[in-house]
């Protein structure tokens, strides 16, 4: 069933139960599709006017369909409360200590997704309104002590395979949605609030960062990409990006 869904390509450590309720929800969904279909097809047959040509008052007695709605009112609570609340409280309440784990901001805006990470200090420098410009898109403040060290990058975010990522997501307008299919990620941005996701990466290469939420007429070309990388390709970027701000080139 899961090569029929075309599934896209897993790579994060929680894809594999993203996937299996997709599928279990997709095999439920089939057999309600072929039961009704199968018992509307014989009904249209069975009660055709030419086989009864005078209406019946008497109705049915059977209570197959009551057993049949329970058997359904069954099933989906033991994907509810067995798979789907287990994963959603997963997500939720289990984050990683952020000392073991990659943290990062993604900005959103139309149409571009900014990317903020911290330097050595492990501390975010200070943002101002006032400072946003065309070079400088989420008003980053270089003359405060924190912010001297921080990278910044614009639709490219890069991360080590196999580390916890955390990724605090904004927007500077409009509702956004950070998607990454892969890492199955997907949650909305919306402005004044910053909303925590998280996933452990475990395949390298390069996938992209798609905005699925309709954000104004340039949301077609809201792309990003993330590249994961091995440790020593993850710090070696980061020892160039860090090369780079010692020299005025980020």
């Amino acid at each position: 069933m899961e090569g029929l869904l075309e599934l896209p390509f897993k790579a994060s450590a929680h894809a594999a139960e993203i996937d299996r309720m997709t599928v279990l929800t997709h095999w439920l969904m089939l057999i309600l599709f072929v039961g009704w279909g199968t018992y509307f097809m014989f009904v249209l047959f069975r009660f055709h006017h030419s086989r009864n040509p005078k209406a019946n008052y008497t109705g049915v007695k059977t209570h197959v369909s009551k057993y049949l709605e329970i058997g359904i009112i069954v099933i989906e609570a033991v994907l509810l409360i067995g798979f789907a609340i287990p994963a959603w409280a997963h997500r939720v309440d289990d984050f990683p200590a952020e000392a073991d784990a990659i943290v990062v901001k993604v900005v959103a805006e139309q149409f571009a997704w900014n990317i903020h990470y911290p330097g050595p200090d492990n501390q975010f420098g200070h943002r101002d309104i006032t400072l946003v410009s065309s070079t400088n898109p989420l008003g980053l403040d270089r003359n405060d002590p924190a912010a001297k060290d921080d990278i910044t990058t614009i639709n490219q975010l890069n991360l080590p395979v196999d580390r916890p990522a955390i990724v605090h997501l904004e927007s500077k307008d409009v509702i956004h949605s950070f998607t990454l299919l892969e890492m199955r990620v997907k949650q909305d941005t919306i402005p004044g609030l910053s909303i925590p996701v998280w996933f452990v990466p475990t395949e390298t290469g390069d996938y992209e960062i798609g905005c699925s939420q309709l954000c104004g007429l340039g949301h077609y070309r809201m792309r990003g990409f993330v590249t994961i990388q091995t440790d020593s390709d993850y710090q070696a970027w980061h020892n160039e990006e860090q090369a780079l701000l010692q020299t005025g080139g980020n």
